[in-house]
């Protein structure tokens, strides 16, 4: 690796390190706009090894300007070319947060933007493998890699009624802005957090007070227990495949398909999850409803599963839960 590469994959590294750690730090109050910061960083340093690396090292210069190298934005237009990229779309919001004035963030910017930074984390990880061949996960842990979250319901009169006109018209704008994408992007857009409530009879407990009505039409069912399916299901079917290709990697696991080598691919992973009926296991898949076409998120139950089963038996499994 060239020196100029290695030192920003170095610097990337850290920059990546800081925001997480700054991010999951509760006492700190400017966790929003640090986390912003430090996080393009992260990208904008990874991005510059990759451009040096495909393109060479005056690519990541302006052309009019050799002294000076490009920006964040440049980079990820000239790397993602796709501008309907959710990823990039990801990129572009976050970027937006960077270079919004410190006085319009407020403490809600944070419930808006929590989806997407939970998934410009896992972007990140997945394009530092997919550039550089560096798994994150051997630097933080995977559990660390999954944001703490403090959610409360946002009430736009609320908003209106405790900042300045512009400073809650700026903030529900960009609320609606962010709200449209989310609803038409997947999860390297945004990783979707679901509320969920519980009946409690300790007020103190008690986000919403509620009454039961023996006249009302809606029904409604009680649960014992309930985990948040963000936690236990952050994985997307493309995040699960490259996990599953680098442990195998890591296991030095030589799989066949119709008696020649292979890498495990999504067609792979759509027949096992057809061979065993993965996806109507719900300790394996979590199935998201509320988008006009279900959408799923796995556990890593799911991952683990897969790989013991390959290893098992490498040469013949492909072929046989094609069957």
């Amino acid at each position: 690796m060239d020196r100029i590469e290695e030192k920003l994959i170095e610097k990337s590294k850290e920059a990546f390190c800081l925001a997480i750690e700054l991010y999951n730090k509760p006492t700190i109050k400017y966790r929003v706009e640090g986390f912003s910061h430090f996080i393009c960083n992260a990208w904008e340093l990874m991005l510059k090894a990759h451009m040096i690396k495909t393109f060479g090292e005056n690519s990541i210069y302006y052309p009019n300007n050799p002294q000076r190298t490009l920006s964040l934005e440049n980079c990820v237009q000239k790397v993602f070319t796709n501008n309907k990229d959710p990823l990039r779309i990801n990129l572009e919001k976050i970027i937006e947060l960077r270079n919004t004035s410190t006085h319009f963030i407020t403490e809600e910017y944070e419930m808006v933007y929590i989806p997407l930074f939970q998934a410009c984390v896992f972007n990140f990880n997945e394009k530092m493998m997919a550039f550089h061949r560096i798994d994150m996960t051997a630097i933080i842990p995977q559990n660390f890699l999954t944001l703490s979250v403090s959610m409360k319901a946002l009430n736009e009169a609320e908003i209106i009624a405790r900042y300045p006109e512009p400073i809650a018209t700026h903030f529900i704008n960009m609320k609606n802005s962010v709200d449209h994408l989310s609803v038409n992007n997947n999860a390297k857009f945004a990783i979707r957090i679901d509320h969920h409530y519980y009946i409690t009879k300790n007020k103190d407990k008690a986000t919403n007070i509620v009454h039961f009505d023996k006249n009302a039409t809606p029904g409604i069912t009680i649960v014992k227990e309930l985990q948040d399916p963000n936690n236990t299901h952050k994985y997307t079917a493309k995040s699960c495949i490259s996990i599953i290709k680098e442990r195998l990697h890591r296991e030095h696991i030589t799989l066949t398909y119709n008696g020649s080598p292979t890498k495990f691919t999504s067609f792979h992973f759509t027949n096992f999850c057809k061979y065993y009926g993965l996806k109507e296991n719900e300790k394996l898949c979590y199935v998201h409803r509320h988008f006009a076409t279900p959408q799923y998120s796995y556990s890593q139950q799911m991952i683990d599963f897969i790989v013991d089963e390959i290893i098992k038996d490498p040469l013949h499994i492909l072929d046989n839960i094609k069957k």
